[in-house]
């Protein structure tokens, strides 16, 4: 049976002498005060039909320090095992056993069953602590917004054909092992042919000629799944695949016909872009490069720790998410802001509006629009303390894409997707929560 908690003595009075064991020292130290966390991240993890037999592995505690390095250095799992085992810091922190030295798919196994929720849950009791010991101040918030993306390839309709032909080939030798008398034509080659000709190919006659071929083959192909699909559902493994995967192979094609053929202009919500990873919302922000993944609106604090963080549904305007940010502040902390400060796609009458009328006292918006200084702050001076103050919330989003992994997520699914943000950003406080602790 998996054990709770591990009591080994602290490595760092023993030897480390550095600023990041000191660091790792602040965060350890905080973990050891709120072992109230560690029953939330049990209940994740231990199923409720497990016998109490065979090897206990890895400790409750251990699961949840070694998720934390991982999101804190941006390490692969493979690097995590190698670094647990090579530092005797980072095995010390994540109060391992001594001699147990879990490789990369056991951690994988058991760190990827902590959930967004969970992550997050722990993120607001650390908030809680920082705003009652006031190294973090929620009177003034920066609002602002980033996307970060899916791990995909660029969606060419041709190369999601290719994808859907690719996959269900290899679904079509699977179920050939199984039942070697199977009749079934791969179109691999030709496909592949006709996917490299779209690419090089000049002309929108001549294009459509190959994708009408290509659509062909995939046709064929999905044809062939559904056969076995009939005739085989014993395999019940390969079933469920099949089951998942031709809604989507037929999404892909339809939409391959209606913008190729056809000439439609498909609505954004309409379109799939990835067959692996089917979540994935198409994001256009201004008239800059469009983006595959996810919007993400943060509410910063002060000294910069991260107090809220909403992963979005689709593509919302950022006007439409100013007045559910604040509201989201007093739901999980039970006190509103008494200054917000965003960027001008924020920005409308409206919002300045509800935002006093939920008791705000100053709003701070680059472009005024329409709206006077007088309206949003109330002082000139307050305005431009307000706008001088959002600059702030750009090198927070920096600092979280670029050293806790937040330009591209490199997790599978929708909810792995929202369990890699809510720990890096979890990481991303902790460690804020360390260097500002004196």
């Amino acid at each position: 049976m998996r054990k709770k908690r591990t009591s080994q003595m602290s490595i760092y009075e023993i030897f480390a002498q550095h600023e990041i064991a000191d660091e790792l020292m602040k965060i350890s130290n905080w973990l050891d005060a709120h072992t109230e966390v560690l029953d939330w991240v049990e209940a994740d993890i231990q199923r409720k039909d497990l016998k109490a037999t065979g090897r206990s592995g890895m400790t409750i505690e251990s699961i949840l320090r070694s998720g934390f390095l991982l999101r804190y250095w941006q390490w692969t799992y493979d690097e995590l095992a190698f670094h647990l085992m090579d530092s005797d810091v980072n095995y010390g922190f994540a109060r391992l056993p001594r001699g147990l030295y879990p490789k990369a798919s056991a951690l994988q196994g058991v760190i990827s069953l902590i959930r967004a929720e969970t992550w997050e849950r722990i993120n607001q009791l650390l908030i809680n602590g920082a705003l009652d010991a006031k190294i973090e101040c929620a009177k003034g918030v920066r609002i602002d917004s980033t996307v970060t993306d899916s791990s995909i390839h660029a969606p060419w309709d041709s190369s999601l054909l290719g994808d859907a032909v690719r996959v269900m080939d290899r679904m079509m030798q699977d179920a050939r092992q199984r039942c070697p008398e199977l009749n079934y034509t791969c179109h691999q080659r030709v496909v592949k042919k006709q996917v490299t000709a779209i690419r090089n190919c000049k002309g929108t006659s001549i294009r459509q000629a190959h994708y009408k071929k290509l659509i062909k083959y995939t046709r064929k192909t999905l044809d062939a799944v559904k056969g076995t699909l009939l005739l085989h559902k014993e395999w019940l493994d390969w079933v469920a695949q099949a089951e998942h995967i031709i809604p989507l192979i037929g999404r892909v094609i339809d939409q391959a016909e209606r913008r190729v053929i056809k000439g439609e202009n498909l609505p954004a919500e309409e379109k799939i872009v990835s067959l692996f990873e089917p979540h994935t919302d198409i994001i256009v922000k201004d008239k800059r490069q469009v983006q595959y993944g996810h919007k993400i609106n943060f509410s910063s604090g002060k000294h910069g720790m991260i107090l809220d963080t909403v992963i979005e549904s689709g593509n919302p305007a950022d006007s439409s998410r100013l007045l559910p940010m604040i509201k989201r502040l007093d739901e999980v902390y039970g006190k509103l802001p008494n200054q917000v400060a965003a960027d001008a796609g924020y920005a409308s009458t409206a919002n300045i509006a509800a935002a006093k009328a939920l008791g705000v006292k100053a709003v701070g918006l680059p472009k005024k629009r329409g709206m006077t200084i007088e309206a949003m702050t109330g002082s000139e001076w307050i305005y431009k303390k307000l706008k001088r103050f959002r600059a702030g919330v750009e090198g927070n989003i920096s600092t979280l894409k670029r050293a806790f992994g937040l330009d591209r997520c490199t997790w599978k699914g929708l909810d792995h997707f929202k369990a890699y943000v809510m720990s890096s950003v979890l990481a991303y406080n902790l460690q804020k929560f360390a260097r500002l602790s004196t």
